[in-house]
């Protein structure tokens, strides 16, 4: 059965309110619609010791498996369920535990490099890029690495100017042109989620 389900792609820096956007969709949907993160599609590197999985660059678009999120959303987009990988980011190692996806008639994928990939771009109907000040998202991503995922101050520090820095600047920000809507401050702009809840409900 083909549901000729509409997927909205929300895109952004780290830490720029993406993830909230999406958790504040989900949350006024609940299982009405599917949900899906690029971060769940992190290539496992099984075979590097951990101090060399944490050196690895995870802002790059060669860090995603985006064939499989692709070949995933194929299968939603015609009715059949998918059982999606989850990844730590604790331990930088995909899961073996998978979790089921349902088709429905809304898919909302987000991630800060879906709109990186034109062939996973393509697939979108509705682009949402979330558009927020430097200083914030690093202050964002800072509290989040070292409370959530077990980093130190320095560590993060590090990462982001040897790496998220520059690839949001070689890849996420140019990926903005792509976007249909820009969203100041993601899922805190109450204005622009309540719109988006709108179109959302007239699709379901």
């Amino acid at each position: 059965m083909e549901l000729n389900p509409v997927l909205i792609g929300i895109a952004g820096g780290t830490g720029s309110g993406k993830s909230t956007l999406a958790e504040n969709i989900r949350k006024e949907f609940a299982n009405d619609i599917s949900m899906l993160s690029h971060d769940y599609y992190y290539k496992s590197h099984s075979d590097l010791s951990f101090d060399e999985r944490k050196k690895l660059n995870f802002d790059h678009p060669d860090a995603f498996d985006t064939d499989l999120l692709i070949e995933h959303l194929s299968k939603l987009k015609n009715g059949e369920t998918i059982y999606r990988p989850n990844y730590s980011f604790v331990d930088h190692l995909r899961e073996e535990q998978t979790f089921e996806v349902v088709p429905k008639k809304v898919i909302v994928l987000d991630g800060i490099l879906i709109f990186e990939n034109k062939e996973l771009r393509d697939m979108m109907d509705i682009k949402i890029f979330v558009d927020t000040d430097a200083d914030i998202r690093f202050i964002r991503r800072l509290v989040r690495d070292v409370r959530d995922r077990g980093r130190t101050l320095e560590s993060v520090i590090e990462q982001y100017t040897t790496t998220v820095k520059p690839m949001h600047e070689q890849f996420v920000e140019p990926s903005k042109k792509y976007a249909d809507i820009i969203v100041p401050e993601g899922g805190y702009n109450h204005v622009a989620l309540n719109m988006i809840i709108e179109k959302i409900r007239s699709i379901i």
